[in-house]
């Protein structure tokens, strides 16, 4: 779960999903994604996590109105862009504000950054700071910081797209990991090479999901827990001869989360991992779940999409928002497709909703 849990096996072995070949003279190929065979974790344990947000101006003087700093919303709901401020030098101060801010906007866009080149221990550090770092139960790694997990599509492993292929879209809206009994709080994604067009992702507000739902709506699903299952995501791997490293959990959680900081009331559901309403019979289930994912995947009024380049992170917080990938480029042009990168995910609180509904599992 996070990474002060101890290895049941003292030696590790690794299997590495790309071809070397194809990245001589790159300046990342430490970042490349491998698959550790042997590790395997413990179930997951509670834990006590504080918001930084809490620890915050909410003026925000020291993150907004240093020098030569310029901030930008890119849509009037969702996504700020920030340009003058390198993540990799940022204060406590600025640290919790950062954290407030990106509860409030959803996803926060640094532009011309060094984060990538400060190596992985200082990054898993600055991660940390904002909660116990998540250890991805099936998903490829760097070698050695098996806490960042890799994101890799490109003509010499196309795992990510072959998981995709009898499907008539390549994006899938998701929280991270969200059936986690504790799911993450803040992620940060740094791309190390994009495609030379497409690969954006793309955020949804949940926040103004759930407000543009109506007042009965509303109110049937303060009510009610979803569940969230690791389940089916650890069949694929094992089905696909991948290890998994963390027996799957499942947890019913709110459906409308309540953030601990700003207080807002989120939809706290997605495509990728939430299965059923708990409680409803199934036709009852599947008709509200479709109709919340079709309001989700749809909602470009409520959307906002960022086009990457090797200098940008982007971080964002799973409690307020939904995402996806979009993998619209030709993973098959070596000259174009290629999206390498590694996601640093943190791990918060025990989800609550409305009313002081929790989470059970």
């Amino acid at each position: 779960m996070s990474s002060t849990e101890t290895q049941q096996q003292t030696k590790v072995v690794l299997t590495q999903a790309f071809d070397e070949k194809a990245h001589v003279g790159s300046r990342y190929t430490d970042y490349l994604p491998v698959y550790d065979t042997t590790t395997t974790f413990p179930p997951t344990q509670p834990f006590e996590v504080r918001d930084r947000g809490l620890d915050a101006d909410p003026a925000k003087p020291n993150l907004l109105n240093a020098d030569n700093v310029t901030v930008t919303k890119l849509t009037p709901r969702i996504g700020t862009e920030i340009r003058g401020l390198q993540l990799s030098q940022l204060t406590d101060a600025q640290k919790n504000e950062l954290a407030l801010l990106i509860a409030e906007r959803g996803v926060v866009v640094f532009r011309d950054q060094d984060f990538k080149d400060i190596g992985p221990q200082k990054q898993k550090e600055f991660g940390r700071y904002f909660g116990p770092l998540h250890i991805h139960p099936v998903g490829a790694h760097v070698k050695d910081h098996i806490e960042l997990h890799n994101i890799y599509l490109g003509p010499d492993n196309l795992y990510r797209a072959q998981t995709r292929s009898s499907k008539l879209t390549t994006t899938g809206q998701h929280s991270d990991v969200s059936y986690e009994h504790q799911p993450p709080g803040v992620t940060i994604l740094t791309l190390l090479e994009v495609p030379s067009s497409g690969g954006d992702t793309g955020w949804t507000s949940q926040v103004v999901a759930y407000e543009r739902l109506s007042d009965p709506i509303k109110k049937l699903l303060e009510g009610l827990r979803a569940e969230h299952s690791g389940f089916p995501q650890a069949d694929g791997a094992r089905r696909d001869g991948k290890h998994v490293r963390r027996e799957p959990v499942k947890s019913d959680h709110p459906i409308v989360r309540v953030h601990p900081v700003t207080g807002q009331k989120a939809l706290f559901v997605n495509p990728g991992f939430t299965k059923k309403i708990i409680g409803l019979k199934d036709e009852e289930s599947d008709a509200i779940l479709q109709l919340l994912f079709k309001h989700i995947s749809q909602g470009q009024d409520f959307q906002v999409r960022v086009k990457w380049d090797d200098r940008t992170v982007s971080l964002w917080d799973n409690r307020v928002t939904s995402h996806t990938a979009i993998s619209d480029y030709d993973v098959n042009d070596g000259a174009e497709g290629l999206r390498h990168g590694f996601r640093i995910t943190t791990l918060a609180e025990k989800p609550k909703g409305v009313n002081g509904l929790e989470s059970v599992w």
